[in-house]
């Protein structure tokens, strides 16, 4: 038995399916039913239950499948360090960003690591932080910036932002000359929010039914400068963080701080809790622990 013999095993239990399997590899079918059969004649166990084209693990399967899983990542550790040392500190990065998030404070940051690092190159994935936060969890991404509050039993991470929701509404509005507004105002309004991929889309409806309301939503985005457009055409009222508020044309909108209650927007980068980090990893998060201190 060899490395392979396990990381066939673990791909056909994972894909079932020998052909998907085999795709997956970009090795022949043959090939990879042979090194499997060669794996149970070795163990002396059957692996999988064979039902015309389905196939399922057998319990000798499942047992050989934990231990298989834990081997296979270990390999896969000791190449990746051995990797970075070969390679002089390259790497890659994949991380998960809201879309206004990105667009707000990740520019200067990615462009500064880059020059400390060019070897290191980075995937931006733009989703919600709901996606985001379970993208990392199933080891899609590596990084994630996400809405806090998170796990902590299955998350490592650092907040670098503390800002609050405010109001923005368009200058015609009735509500427009105060200097407060309270959430139960808006009981009547129009309510313009981001998708459900987004943790704000719960935070705000969950923040509406406590007061006793449902908000009448009538447009949902992934975009705050389209949501901020529809503001602007009075199509609506939308609750969008401080930090992207300071971005909007204070001419066509106007923002109000939001009370009673007060919703929080507090931003922490998250990594996956007691799991193998690249070298590229752990210096953007060293980096980004450095950089982003310093943010207002």
């Amino acid at each position: 038995m060899d490395i392979r013999h396990l990381q066939y095993f673990v791909e056909v239990a994972r894909l079932q399916s020998f052909t998907k399997a085999a795709q997956s590899l970009y090795i022949t079918q043959p090939t990879i039913s042979k090194m499997i059969k060669n794996l149970e004649e070795e163990l002396g166990v059957v692996l999988f239950e064979r039902t015309g084209k389905r196939i399922a693990l057998t319990d000798a399967g499942s047992i050989l499948l934990t231990q298989a899983q834990q081997m296979v990542q270990s390999f896969s550790n000791m190449n990746s360090s051995l990797s970075e040392l070969m390679e002089l500190k390259a790497g890659h990065i994949r991380i998960g960003l809201p879309p206004m998030v990105g667009v707000t404070f990740f520019p200067r940051i990615i462009g500064k690591f880059r020059e400390k690092y060019p070897k290191i190159t980075m995937q931006l994935f733009e989703h919600g932080a709901k996606k985001v936060e379970a993208d990392v969890g199933s080891g899609e991404l590596d990084i994630g910036v996400i809405l806090l509050p998170t796990n902590e039993e299955k998350f490592e991470s650092f907040c670098f932002l503390r800002q609050n929701l405010m109001l923005v509404i368009p200058p015609s509005h009735k509500l427009a000359n105060r200097d407060e507004v309270s959430l139960i105002a808006l009981k009547e309004e129009p309510f313009l929010l981001f998708h459900e991929d987004f943790t704000l889309h719960d935070r705000i409806i969950e923040e509406c039914e406590k007061l006793g309301f449902q908000p009448d939503v009538v447009y949902k985005s992934t975009q705050w400068d389209f949501i901020s457009e529809m503001v602007a055409a009075n199509l609506g009222i939308a609750l969008l963080p401080e930090a992207v508020c300071k971005e909007l044309d204070q001419k066509r909108l106007r923002v109000i701080p939001l009370i009673s209650p007060i919703i929080p927007w507090h931003l922490a980068m998250i990594w996956r809790r007691d799991s193998y980090l690249s070298y590229a990893t752990r210096e953007w998060i060293a980096f980004a622990k450095e950089t982003l201190k310093y943010v207002p």
